[in-house]
């Protein structure tokens, strides 16, 4: 299916640098849409990034970019790896030491006045360099590390300034307090990881890196107080995994979350089985009582991606989604298949676009691996939308 329009997204160019030749655009993992702000990460860094509408053309095309700004998520949370505190001269001489330990941000939604992440909660193994001889590049292929930040699930306070919505540590709305906080946890996992250690669907896959059809989270949507995160992998036997979790905040550490217990017999989560067809899902999101499921390969290939919708999905009732499900491909259905390129233009986040402040009737996808034909200017990235009607 071909894109009904386009949205060109302009980073400035003193931020869009991560270092080691690595831009923000070239690796997009996340998209969110509120009011006349667009919200994006690369999941090779530790911030967030502000693009605000700045024009429409008379072809319908869109363009983010004015007055983009960065947030830094270790202003706001608490993150297992604080970053590396570089001298000016550390900066000045040597840039690509950027000093942290990413993130892997993989799914990003707003709910309640807060703005929620998650980090694909992954392992990684190392790429082999076959310029360094087949033995070294066995040692490598062996080598599994984790980067901290990863074990990451977290919301932040937005409020809206002038009509521009910004990220805050602490704000008090109505009477009530609102801080950032994360779900407890350190460097080596959370209270998430914890708790499927002996799950018998899941705990045997987070010792296994996420590109080799391990652990790995890459899809968050809000649904009420219910959290839904969509698994890349494993996907078992063709079926792929989204978990449901609740949070209430630590009464002795506001800046911590607790999961509460939800599933059967108590167990801190649920689990939902859908017939992808052996894909996994590479990021979710909610429209109306639906749920919008970007599904793509779990293992570093090209394709295919698409968008499948569970009807009813997303139901918002008081208690939740009350029933761990099983969800056929005939429930399941079809609604586009996204295009991608041989290694490059790979799809990653989708979030519902609405234009003109109208009903969000379609569907902006950013993508990992930009091709240089959607580079059409210097710090810039074109994402594609899609008509949902």
């Amino acid at each position: 299916m071909k894109p009904t329009s386009t949205v060109l997204l302009e980073f400035n160019p003193q931020r869009d640098n991560l270092g080691k030749g690595k831009e923000l655009r070239d690796g997009l993992s996340v998209a969110l849409q509120i009011g006349d702000t667009l919200w994006v990460a690369n999941d090779e860094s530790i911030s967030l990034e502000r693009l605000s509408l700045q024009k429409e053309s008379k072809s319908g095309n869109y363009k983010y970019g004015r007055e983009h700004k960065q947030f830094c998520l270790s202003d706001y949370l608490e993150l297992p790896v604080p970053p590396a505190k570089l001298t000016k001269k550390q900066k000045k001489t040597k840039p690509e030491e950027s000093g942290f330990e990413e993130i892997d941000i993989e799914g990003l939604d707003y709910e309640g006045g807060y703005l929620w992440l998650v980090g694909s909660h992954s392992l990684k193994r190392s790429k082999p360099d076959l310029k360094d001889g087949q033995k070294i590049a066995q040692k490598q292929l062996a080598e599994v590390s984790a980067d901290g930040n990863r074990y990451l699930l977290a919301r932040i306070p937005v409020v809206d300034v002038d009509g521009t919505y910004t990220l805050t540590k602490v704000d008090k709305h109505k009477g009530q307090k609102r801080s950032a906080a994360l779900l407890d946890g350190n460097a080596k996992g959370n209270d998430l990881t914890e708790a499927l250690r002996q799950d018998k669907h899941l705990g045997p896959f987070l010792d296994i890196p996420g590109k080799d059809n391990g652990f790995d989270v890459e899809g968050l949507a809000l649904v009420g107080k219910r959290i839904l995160l969509g698994l890349r992998g494993p996907v078992l036997r063709g079926w792929a995994v989204i978990l449901e979790l609740e949070l209430k905040q630590d009464k002795k550490q506001p800046s911590r979350l607790k999961l509460k217990a939800i599933g059967p017999k108590q167990r801190l989560y649920r689990k939902h089985f859908l017939d992808l067809g052996g894909l996994g899902i590479r990021d979710i999101c909610v429209q109306d009582s639906d749920l919008l499921i970007l599904a793509g390969p779990t293992m570093s290939l090209d394709g295919p991606v698409t968008i499948f919708r569970w009807p009813g999905g997303a139901e918002a009732k008081s208690t939740g989604i009350k029933n761990e499900s099983v969800v056929t491909a005939e429930t399941l259905q079809h609604v586009m298949d996204v295009p991608y390129g041989k290694g490059v233009d790979h799809a990653e986040g989708i979030t519902l676009f609405s234009q003109m402040n109208g009903k969000a009737s379609s569907l902006l996808v950013v993508y990992d691996s930009a091709s240089e034909s959607r580079q059409l200017s210097e710090s810039s990235a074109v994402a594609d939308v899609f008509s949902l009607r």
